[in-house]
């Protein structure tokens, strides 16, 4: 049973005072719901923070982060929590530091094709209101229309677009950084070419919230592309698929996503739509391509149209219309409730891999769904190696419990195995924190302990995180 301590009254008032009254949370019913993230962990500990903090500003935070560190508390942030690895689970208690009152835009400077922002602001908003002034912010995580991008600053957030544009760390151009202490650190700037020293920016894109809490971003843009189209190939077999993608990027056709679905993600989402699966279909693509205009996307089209005529696809279908798009899109962006419809619970973890090895290691995932008994569907970014397999399981059963965490323990092996990792965009958070020692190795794990007992001796920040 959660257990619940509160603060001494003179510590609540040292936080009132640092963010105002009306801003520290410390009823046991609505700290509550800080205690969890979209893991959906099974948590057998008390992850009850003891306060909810709320600041407004950078002053804020370093005032709160000085006070934890004087009197030993732990400090958890959290923007969103959408995240799937348990990094918002505040594991010891202490206060978990919302920052979702963050949420301006600061500057969108157009010569420079830069913006700053506040960690609180979503990733959606960002990009709508870069997009109004003919800019483009790429990285575009699952998540994006609650996504924060201070998460995806701590998680190096990536998404669809990463196979063309990259992920959340080829954008940060500089960050603003309250360390543990409440000192604050700037890194990085508006010059696009910077080797002054350690790249500091480059440490904390990533380190999930154990090192400083970011208050401030900024990121690089591109010109918003003109034209974008969508198409959707359906194949036999996911290495026909596989194989399609490889061909485009060695022909010089790199579009700027390329999502794959296996057949029981095909069959999960045509039963949440209502809709019919292709005779035959064992995977499915979903590309977008974009360009100068009509012309380059139909250039583009034909081209792939060849390639994927090449590799054995069985239909394919360009998007004529908005609303077609949109459809497409759908089948995509609501796979992951879909498939999670299929069963009582889902553990959907976030492996990546060298992108010539992404049909062998769904071909060991296959094996491992039927050495286990349990259905895992697998989805992912064929582009650039990071997929999303999901255990299907019924938790409350011993039995499908175990074989479901066996077949976890298999698919990160199968990663290593083939020189990948345990995670693309994820991160390792708790859920994967076991893997963590072997996936690095001993002296790489002696370095980041070394990088965070320099920035965080006393261990207050985000604890019990990683390793």
């Amino acid at each position: 049973m959660t257990t619940f301590t509160a603060f001494e009254p003179e510590v609540l008032d040292g936080f009132r005072d640092a963010v105002g009254r009306e801003h520290v949370i410390e009823s046991p019913l609505e700290v509550f719901g800080y205690s969890y993230d979209a893991s959906f962990l099974a948590l057998d500990r008390n992850t009850m923070p003891q306060a909810v903090v709320r600041p407004r500003t950078t002053a804020e935070i370093s005032r709160v982060m000085a006070l934890a560190h004087e009197r030993r508390i732990p400090v958890t942030p959290r923007g969103a929590a959408s995240g799937r690895t348990g990094g918002s689970v505040p594991l010891q208690g202490g206060i978990v530091l919302s920052l979702d009152r963050m949420t301006s835009i600061l500057e969108l400077d157009t010569a420079n094709m830069m913006v700053s922002a506040e960690p609180g602001v979503r990733t959606v908003d960002l990009h709508d209101h870069c997009a109004r002034h003919g800019l483009f912010f790429p990285p575009d995580p699952g998540s994006w229309k609650f996504s924060t991008l201070g998460g995806n600053v701590a998680e190096n957030a990536g998404g669809m677009r990463a196979v063309k544009y990259g992920v959340t760390r080829d954008y940060v151009m500089g960050l603003e950084v309250v360390l543990a202490d409440g000192s604050i650190l700037e890194t990085g700037g508006k010059a696009v070419k910077n080797v002054t020293g350690y790249d500091l920016t480059g440490l904390f894109v990533g380190s999930e919230g154990t090192l400083g809490i970011v208050s401030r971003a900024l990121f690089r843009l591109r010109p918003l592309p003109k034209a974008r189209g969508v198409l959707r190939v359906v194949f036999r077999t996911m290495d026909e698929a596989c194989a399609a993608v490889q061909e485009m990027l060695l022909d010089g056709v790199t579009p700027s996503a390329a999502e794959i679905m296996d057949a029981t993600c095909l069959e999960a989402v045509a039963r949440a739509r209502n809709t019919q699966v292709e005779e035959g279909a064992g995977a499915c693509l979903i590309l977008e391509i974009d360009g100068d205009g009509p012309e380059a996307l139909e250039a583009q089209s034909r081209r792939i149209e060849a390639i994927t005529d090449r590799t054995g696809r069985i239909a394919f279908r360009s998007a004529a219309s908005r609303e077609e798009t949109e459809a497409i899109w759908a089948e995509r962006r609501g796979l992951s409730s879909a498939v999670a419809a299929m069963a009582p619970n889902r553990l959907g973890e976030d492996i990546s891999v060298p992108r010539s090895a992404f049909p062998e290691v769904v071909r060991r995932i296959n094996a491992i769904s039927a050495s286990s008994g349990l259905p895992i569907p697998v989805f992912g970014h064929a582009g650039d190696g990071n997929l999303h397999p999901s255990v299907l399981c019924d938790l409350a059963d011993p039995d499908q419990a175990a074989r479901a965490h066996r077949a976890v323990d298999g698919i990160f092996q199968a990663a290593l195995d083939l020189g990948g990792t345990l995670s693309g965009e994820h991160g390792i958070g708790i859920t994967k924190r076991p893997y963590f020692a072997d996936a690095v190795g001993p002296v790489s794990l002696e370095t980041h302990r070394a990088v965070k007992r320099a920035l965080d001796p006393l261990g207050l920040l985000n604890p019990g995180k990683i390793w």
